[in-house]
């Protein structure tokens, strides 16, 4: 299964724009192009590089748009 490296832009809460770079076959590849992505970001954008594994693109993008649920804290956890 490939790997996925994403452009995100969110111009509001309930959007994610997501541009694709690169499909990379190992983790190596595709850990130096996203590091190298987020390296040439301007300091006030407010753009995200994600790394994505998945069987395809459509799986990969379906992964980055759910919303998680935040972690209930325990009362020792504060």
């Amino acid at each position: 299964m490939p790997y996925y490296v994403f452009k995100i832009t969110q111009p509001n809460p309930m959007i994610k724009n997501l541009d694709m770079q690169q499909a990379c076959e190992t983790y190596k590849e595709a850990r130096d192009l996203s590091r190298s992505l987020r390296a040439q970001l301007e300091p006030g954008d407010k753009a995200i590089v994600k790394l994505v594994f998945a069987a395809n693109q459509l799986e990969a993008e379906e992964n980055l748009h759910e919303t998680r649920e935040k972690p209930i804290l325990m009362e020792w956890e504060k």
